[in-house]
């Protein structure tokens, strides 16, 4: 295996937060949390902090083991950025992560790419990665292969169901694989 290991990218809403999930039957394992990140509230100025209502997410302790137990370095692909250390990883027991930061959230990237793509190649560098989100599509897949000069995997994950046994051993297979 190479000396570095390869970088999984981590999306909190879809992969880690099964949001797409019926809105009354939490999915099982997961248990309910309610999050008031910076991005959040800012969203909603004027309106004072303490009358906007919270993120209800729904995560899975036993996510942070899997995701440690894993060989690869952890690293957030998130619109939480940051708030990801803060709210997320602690909940699932995972150690304060490197994140990806975005100076633009949702503008559309180039031929129908994911907006995230752009951002993730470059910061990539041509480092071996998977990408684990809910919004991967084959025009992804087409902007990698063209942009990106090592391994990679993107690996979408059900928004409606979360991280599941077969992600995981998909991502080690991979990382085992490929990526050495």
């Amino acid at each position: 295996m190479q000396s570095t290991p390869p970088v999984l990218l981590l999306d909190v809403d879809g992969p880690l937060n099964p949001f797409a999930a019926r809105w009354r039957r939490r999915p099982r394992g997961y248990t309910a949390h309610r999050f008031k990140p910076a991005d959040w509230v800012a969203r909603h100025a004027p309106v004072p902090e303490e009358q906007v209502a919270p993120l209800r997410v729904w995560l899975k302790a036993g996510h942070g083991a899997q995701l440690t137990a894993l060989p690869y370095e952890l690293v957030w692909a998130t619109t939480w950025m940051h708030g990801a250390n803060k709210h997320i990883g602690p909940v699932i027991g995972l150690p304060e992560l490197p994140v990806i930061e975005w100076s633009e959230l949702f503008t559309p990237g180039p031929g129908g790419a994911h907006w995230k793509l752009p951002r993730i190649v470059e910061w990539a560098q041509g480092r071996p990665f998977a990408w684990v989100d809910d919004g991967i599509t084959d025009s992804d897949r087409q902007y990698v292969a063209t942009h990106h000069d090592g391994p990679s995997l993107l690996h979408w994950v059900s928004p409606r169901r979360g991280l599941r046994a077969k992600d995981f051993a998909a991502l080690r297979e991979w990382a085992e694989t490929e990526a050495a």
